[in-house]
């Protein structure tokens, strides 16, 4: 064919899609699967697709073969033949390849198929190209990216990695390039071709640095117009009430404690919804892992394989510190005082792109960097560089080969690596063995300064001092307890009484404190026997809410201790009163509890600043009796100004909506949504689900919290139930969009297919990629 026909479409693959096309057709009439149950759109779209082909076929004349577009495409193809992807009917993908790169190729193109548009936005993130599909304001997210990683050193930390590395980042791009090849109407917003070093960008967050942990407002002050802004050190906290709090629960249960003789996992992060996809990736080179993936990422982020299972939660250990540099002017050239001499400040500048309406500017920021890292604001005047681990190449190294380990010696082997910055690990596997390990990568300080808060750069003893060897830091085996435990919470209930003990260790290992969740965590544990998967269920989403049991009672007593004629006010006091302090759908206490302590977190006085539970507690202890029942007096106000009274079941309010495939989702109380009985995990509800109001509502609507959840149990054959928020698609055209909601709401687990012969009974589909 010329040039022009067909645009991109490549005839070799094209060809062998509409025939196998017209096979399927011939094929459903002559088994006579053809019924009322059929797709008839599907059907005549498919034939339809012979049709156009012949036509296009008549009307053009064949490209010359050998060109370079042709070549890769046909090399991609050859690829595509070693990769086998079956979706069982959840529409989890099952990809099979001969080797692991083929697999990751294969893994990439089934991501792409469920949702390409948030792996597409995660890369222009992360590559700090925001700005040239979302507009200026974008810019200060681009800066921060540029400052930890430039386009060159990415190619340069890909050349740099092992070839078998290397091979995994080949396949990531030729997974997701052939997508685009064999998908012409899915139009990327901006990144038409994918590179083997972008992965190198996106060990970012919990596997490696944590850049959206440095907020943008001191970036935007420093490297925008007003350059003489000083802002607030990341160290400094508001107090989190009105923020949902982000996490996971992660549960391993000896087999010791268990009916079936066998280790129990609970896998329960605390995310966005949709923000991971549910994968089940498979190689003749030992690859078996199944779990939740990152949208662009190539490996089981959390999961497990037939003999190990894997749970991150979020740390609070001090992974990364602000040093205070002083920086002046000598000669035209900038410098930086260290100790007793002044060395110079690395001064480089990025062109960026944004988009302005329909055009595309350009604008030039200068970055500086001292041997501390990027400069990231100003504090009181002062510059502040601040220092993350940022090891792309290591970071994905660790994070694939976890997937493959088969026992706690050879994962305890893969920790050594230590670039897991932001995430605590909970592990379990079919030995029996359990494990805790509170963070990786901990860099080793001189305890005589609070890194708590930014330190003095020019002072050579507050440089890091290398990185603490895994056995100096916090972990656990095998307790004795049988049981260990985190909630984003100390790691020294991790194991009840046989944790940690504080004054072992350095302080800034685990500034960590308690939290409601892991308070309850630990009281069920402790009281649980005769553990088995449902068993385990019942614990994760136990409604109990801890954060209340104080906030409430010292309401009630502000109520009996002042009075109160308003009978409004008496009769919300009484069913709080009567409450049992548990989530569920009926529940007007909880629609009343929620409210007063979001609006006492916005509201109230906090002159102890305290932040989060600290806080919660502190209004139902210590604050003044009349701002108590003044607080809750404005909720009744409000909510019958809203809904017209506050007698409100919970159900009414606590909503669960998926109107599109977008990335920020829009809601709207006038469209369908489904009532949601959990609470929001800064109550204390291990099965968290955050929600809030958006634009144009009234009602709230959860987006984060318990999204991929699973269980394992670690038998002779590993047995799995898991379950999604929504859905693995992110096409609302899918039947797999939004097919797991209710059940979501219902905790109904879907029993996963891991074996060859539980997948093959599950399928409802097998195709190569670019044949489906």
């Amino acid at each position: 064919m010329q040039g022009s026909c067909l645009g991109s479409i490549k005839s070799g693959i094209f060809m062998k899609t509409c025939n196998q096309d017209f096979v399927d057709i011939v094929g459903w009439v002559r088994l006579g699967r053809i019924s009322a149950s059929t797709s008839w759109s599907a059907l005549f779209s498919r034939l339809w697709l012979v049709v156009l082909f012949c036509f296009a076929l008549a009307g053009c004349e064949m490209q010359p073969p050998g060109s370079e577009r042709d070549v890769e495409f046909e090399r991609l193809t050859s690829r595509a033949q070693q990769v086998s992807i079956t979706r069982d009917d959840f529409g989890v993908p099952h990809i099979y390849g001969k080797t692991d790169a083929d697999a990751v190729f294969g893994l990439l193109y089934a991501q792409a198929e469920d949702d390409f548009n948030r792996i597409e936005r995660n890369y222009i993130w992360a590559m700090g190209r925001l700005a040239e599909i979302e507009g200026e304001a974008a810019l200060y997210s681009d800066v921060r990216a540029r400052l930890f990683m430039s386009l060159e050193q990415a190619q340069q930390a890909y050349e740099q990695a092992p070839p078998w590395l290397q091979d995994l980042c080949d396949a990531f791009a030729d997974g997701l390039n052939f997508y685009l090849a064999t998908h012409p109407q899915v139009k990327p917003r901006l990144l038409t071709h994918f590179e083997p070093w972008m992965p190198m960008f996106f060990s970012e967050g919990s596997i490696g640095g944590d850049i959206e942990q440095i907020p943008l407002g001191g970036i935007a002050a420093f490297y925008g117009e007003d350059q003489n802004v000083a802002v607030e050190s990341s160290a400094v906290a508001n107090n989190g009430l009105l923020v949902e709090p982000k996490g996971s629960n992660g549960i391993a249960i000896s087999g010791d404690l268990t009916e079936s003789g066998h280790a129990l996992l609970l896998i329960n992060p605390h995310t966005s919804f949709y923000f991971r996809g549910e994968v089940h990736v498979v190689s003749e080179e030992g690859l078996n892992a199944y779990g939740a993936v990152t949208w662009g990422q190539f490996f089981v982020y959390q999961g497990f394989n037939e003999d190990t299972g894997w749970m991150h939660t979020s740390t609070r250990l001090d992974f990364m510190d602000e040093f205070i540099e002083d920086v002046t002017e000598i000669d035209g050239q900038l410098v930086y005082r260290y100790g007793e001499e002044l060395r110079p400040v690395q001064v480089s500048d990025v062109l960026l792109k944004y988009k302005a309406g329909d055009e595309t500017l350009e604008k030039r920021f200068p970055l500086y960097h001292t041997h501390h890292g990027p400069v990231t604001h100003k504090l009181n005047d002062r510059w502040v560089a601040t220092k993350i681990n940022w090891d792309p190449v290591n970071a994905l190294r660790q994070s694939f080969i976890r997937t493959k380990l088969a026992n706690h010696a050879e994962f305890r082997e893969m920790m050594d690596i230590r670039t897991n910055s932001s995430n605590n690990t909970v592990f379990a596997d079919t030995d029996g063995n359990i494990a805790y390990y509170h963070g990786n990568f901990i860099p080793r300080r001189d305890e005589q300064f609070d890194y708590s808060q930014p330190v003095d750069g020019s002072d050579p003893r507050t440089d890091w001092q290398g990185i603490h060897e895994v056995e100096e830091s916090l972990t656990i085996l095998n307790p004795e307890n049988g049981w260990l435990q985190n909630c984003n919470s100390t790691p020294f209930t991790a194991a009840g009484e046989f944790s940690p003990r504080r004054e072992d260790f350095p302080y800034y290992m685990a500034p960590d404190p308690k939290n409601f969740r892991g308070i309850q965590a630990v009281r069920l544990l402790t009281a649980g026997k005769n553990w088995d998967m449902e068993k385990l269920l019942d614990l994760a989403y136990d409604p109990y809410l801890v954060g209340f049991e104080k906030l409430v009672p010292g309401l009630i007593f502000a109520f009996d201790q002042e009075g109160s004629t308003d009978p409004d006010l008496k009769a919300a006091i009484e069913i709080l009163r009567n409450w049992d302090l548990k989530s569920g759908l009926d529940s007007t206490a909880l629609t009343l509890a929620h409210f007063y302590g979001l609006h006492y977190g916005r509201w109230g006085q906090n002159p102890l600043a305290l932040s989060r539970s600290a806080l919660i507690d502190y209004f139902g202890t210590t604050s003044p009796l009349d701002e108590r029942l003044a607080m809750f007096s404005e909720v009744l106000a409000n909510l019958t100004a809203d809904f017209g009274g506050w007698q409100i079941p919970w159900g009414e309010v606590n909503r669960l909506q998926r109107i599109t495939g977008d990335i920020n989702q829009p809601h709207d109380d006038t469209a369908a949504s489904l009532p949601v009985g959990m609470a929001s995990g800064r109550w204390g509800a291990l099965a968290s689900f955050g929600a809030k109001r958006y634009p144009g509502t009234k009602k709230i609507y959860g987006t984060s919290g318990n999204s991929f959840v699973a269980i394992v149990e670690f038998a002779d054959k590993v047995k799995a139930k898991t379950l999604l928020a929504g859905g693995q698609s992110g096409d609302p055209l899918s039947p797999h969009f939004y097919d797991q909601a209710e059940r979501y709401i219902q905790r109904e687990f879907k029993t996963i297919a891991y074996y060859p012969d539980e997948v093959r009974a599950r399928a409802v589909e097998t195709y190569q990629p670019g044949l489906r």
